[in-house]
């Protein structure tokens, strides 16, 4: 009964939470075209969209991701073969051991007639599961405590979600090595199924004890083989149609033999009964935290990975678009892949801005598109993370998930602007204005009553000092997909690339902090990649950007 109520109330929490998750995907508000968009708009375009794509040509597509990335985690595996395996392991585990044993009675007893949890496969394969899920929490533990940046994103979210899988696992294991070793579990067994007299039920608890690793509180003589050969025929009678040998659960079974010493004085406390109360408890409490926890993934990540694989073929309506990206907020599983991957990463460890990062960007843009109220402070960390994105595209290619994250960067940027925090390049001539009394000329350039007094003030050398070797051939800005993608860059960026490296050889480094360029490169590397010199020009373009943050601290 106490079971059964805790079940019906963790099924009721987690189906309120998947409610209220599901409707803040069109309640939410991210970018400038979800202001003209209700909910109620957002729903019905929604309800249109998906019986139009699952009842067209389209379907391809979706059967198609959904067995290649949802199932076999193929775009995990083509960025991390350690991250693929962990993932495999805790992802396939635990369905697996939720389908064969949670849910034997609906799954594991209408397939085979011959189910019993204590027989093989079966407890072969409950043990083997299990350990699938113990190695991948063990990967992700060993990932979280090596990968740097992925230290830097860990959170108490990540913390929970490991806990609560280690209390399921280690109190399943230990519950059933309890079983094991129990005398009393024996006990019932043969009161249920045997009908034996003394002699025979002392041969038989005897060949228990040899064979099962059952723990009797006055240990059974095992010594004379006329004994050992009765228990075996009457378990061979009695008992082998069910059980099996208790080695085949590996893991179980080692249990089992960690608590030999103390199993008697288990098994008369009842630990069986604690122990099987934490396992289905901390399964339950799984359950209800499910929809508040990063388990939420699990619903919303193959959402995101089929509807971005839709939404690239054609032009989806708007009201889609502002509801895919709540979505895809629910969907990102915190595995930090984008931030070991983000090509302005670096520049955390100059600032200590987690906004920077854009696992952590996520968190912020959650809390921006929820309404929820934020102080000057707490949006102008956010505009610094924000705007020092170079929008270069690869935390979108490495998502594991499917997230448009280009996008959402871009819309963080438009949502920022229309709360009066601009992109960088007001924001710095602003502050230069405050400081100088005038602001960087059209060209870009600073103006020569503020140039020489910021150049005396940083007294920074960079880095990346190869500009020396520029001779201006302008092979990087040819090859500058932004340089490309004006008619006039100049008139719009400032100094371009090869102007900059010119700049910092004449030693006019205040000239190349005030313009554009620096601030719209996608650090696609192209440039450094093709100079014959080897200038190091998208890393003086980074360096260049960290000293005009720099000054801009100095600022505030």
């Amino acid at each position: 009964m106490f079971f059964s109520v805790t079940l019906y109330l963790a099924l009721l929490i987690c189906g309120i939470g998947l409610l209220y998750k599901v409707v803040s995907w069109f309640r939410y508000r991210i970018g400038r075209e979800a202001s003209s968009i209700s909910a109620g708009e957002r729903l019905v375009s929604a309800a249109k969209g998906v019986p139009a794509a699952v009842l067209s040509p389209r379907i391809g597509i979706l059967i198609k991701v959904f067995t290649l990335d949802v199932l076999l985690q193929r775009r995990i595996f083509k960025e991390s073969r350690l991250r693929w395996a962990m993932h495999m392991c805790i992802y396939g585990g635990f369905m697996l051991l939720l389908f064969m044993h949670a849910l034997d009675t609906f799954v594991s007893m209408k397939l085979f007639s011959e189910y019993h949890a204590t027989l093989n496969p079966f407890l072969f394969f409950r043990n083997l599961f299990g350990a699938m899920v113990v190695i991948g929490v063990l990967i992700a533990i060993y990932r979280r405590m090596t990968v740097k940046r992925m230290r830097i994103t860990s959170g108490g979210m990540d913390v929970y979600a490991i806990v609560i899988l280690a209390v399921i696992l280690v109190s399943g294991f230990l519950l059933e090595g309890a079983k094991i070793v129990s005398h009393e579990v024996f006990q019932d067994m043969v009161d249920e199924w045997a009908f034996l007299d003394d002699e025979e039920l002392a041969s038989l608890r005897a060949y228990w004890a040899k064979e099962f690793s059952v723990v009797f509180p006055e240990r059974p003589d095992w010594t004379d083989e006329a004994v050992l050969e009765q228990g075996r025929e009457l378990h061979e009678i009695s008992c082998a149609e069910c059980h099996s040998k208790p080695q085949w659960a590996f893991v179980s079974y080692g249990a089992a033999k960690l608590i030999t010493p103390a199993a008697v004085k288990l098994t008369n406390a009842d630990a069986a009964t604690g122990l099987r109360y934490i396992h289905i408890l901390a399964c339950f409490l799984g359950l209800a935290y499910l929809p508040f926890s990063k388990f939420l993934h699990i619903f919303a990540s193959p959402v995101s990975l089929l509807v971005n694989a839709i939404m690239k073929e054609g032009k989806p309506a708007e009201a889609n678009v502002v509801t895919r990206r709540a979505m895809e907020l629910d969907a990102c599983t915190h595995c930090g892949a984008c931030s070991e991957h983000c090509s302005v990463g670096v520049i955390y460890e100059q600032f200590l801005n987690r906004t920077i990062l854009p696992s952590e960007k996520l968190i912020a843009l959650r809390s921006l598109a929820s309404g929820k109220s934020l102080g000057d402070k707490e949006l102008q960390t956010i505009q610094e993370g924000s705007f020092i994105c170079t929008n270069c595209y690869r935390c979108t290619q490495v998502c594991p998930v499917g997230i448009n994250l280009q996008d959402l960067w871009i819309t963080i940027k438009e949502d920022l602007a229309v709360l009066g925090y601009p992109e960088p390049v007001v924001w710095a001539a602003d502050a230069v204005e405050a400081r100088y009394g005038s602001k960087p000329l059209e060209t870009g350039l600073l103006s020569p009553p503020g140039g020489i007094e910021l150049q005396k003030e940083l007294g920074v050398s960079l880095q990346a000092d190869t500009f020396s070797r520029c001779f201006e051939c302008q092979t990087c800005t040819n090859v500058c997909p932004v340089v490309n993608n004006f008619e006039n860059p100049k008139a719009t960026l400032g100094l371009l690339p090869h102007q900059i490296m010119h700049s910092l050889g004449l030693g006019l480094k205040e000239h190349a902090m005030g313009n554009r360029m620096i601030w719209d490169c996608v650090t696609c590397y192209q440039c450094q990649e093709q100079c014959p010199q080897g200038v190091q020009v998208a890393d003086v373009l980074y360096e260049l950007r960290n000293m005009s943050y720099r000054h801009l601290k100095g600022t505030e």
